[in-house]
């Protein structure tokens, strides 16, 4: 089984760049970026729960990587960079934290790369597993109202606040709570240790709205790039000055 993607062919003799959504997103949130880079190949990957994934489920982050992996192998993708927002930062982290041929770099944005408190754990796996309940049962226009309401995604304003509503309450319920689930923070790793340890280029960008994540930032050994006018959203909400940083790494 692989998981649904979108690929755009590019010139030979580049890199693959591989996107991965945020919870609740799919396969076209990378577009307006992804679509910049027009000489090389694109992949963007709809995770388990999600888009034309919606019907594939996953029990943990290892089993998303190896759904990951296996979609990788099935477009002959031999040279990569991951790039991954949020929940699909966490998953380009977890995913190259393995042993991994072809991995040129990794770029993540907003991505968490784990609790370290055993506490915060349990907080986070019963705030999940209410927040899942609220999906399987309430309609997603109410449950999405209320999340865009978390401290995360204070800067967004009342009109970007609307259009995420509207968009992501296209998803199935049951099974975004299911994907919420496997993939919580409150079972991921802490993985500092790995990715010091990397040796590939990593570099992480965040909002200058965007404070917690901003925090983050500076406990990671990442290049830290802060993205002007934006939030917790920079790809959608600065869409240039993520393509100019992604153009960036790959001229280096």
């Amino acid at each position: 089984m692989i998981l649904h993607a979108l690929a755009e062919r590019g010139q030979p003799g580049h890199p693959w760049l591989v996107f991965l959504h945020g919870f609740s997103g799919d396969c076209r949130e990378w577009l307006t970026v992804g679509q910049a880079f027009g000489a090389y190949s694109r992949l963007y990957i709809d995770l388990p729960g999600h888009g034309g994934s919606a019907n594939i489920a996953a029990n943990s982050l290892a089993e998303v990587g190896h759904l990951v992996e296996k979609t990788l192998n099935s477009y002959n993708i031999l040279k990569y960079w991951l790039v991954g927002y949020s929940l699909g930062g966490r998953v380009a982290m977890y995913f190259a934290c393995q042993p991994r041929e072809g991995l040129c770099g990794l770029v993540v944005e907003g991505g968490h790369p784990g609790l370290t408190d055993e506490n915060q754990r349990l907080l986070r796996r019963r705030g999940d597993a209410a927040w899942a309940e609220r999906f399987r049962r309430e309609p997603q226009t109410q449950v999405f109202a209320d999340w865009y309401q978390q401290p995360v995604f204070a800067s967004l304003d009342a009109a970007q606040r609307a259009a995420l509503i509207a968009l992501r309450s296209r998803n199935n319920g049951g099974a975004l709570a299911a994907m919420l689930q496997a993939s919580s923070l409150a079972e991921q790793p802490d993985l500092r240790e790995p990715l010091r340890a990397r040796e590939f280029p990593f570099h992480y960008l965040c909002g200058e709205r965007d404070g917690k994540f901003r925090a983050i930032a500076d406990e990671l050994s990442a290049t830290t790039h802060v993205i002007n006018h934006a939030g917790h959203n920079a790809h959608r909400e600065n869409p240039d000055a993520v393509v100019a940083c992604l153009a960036q790494f790959l001229a280096n």
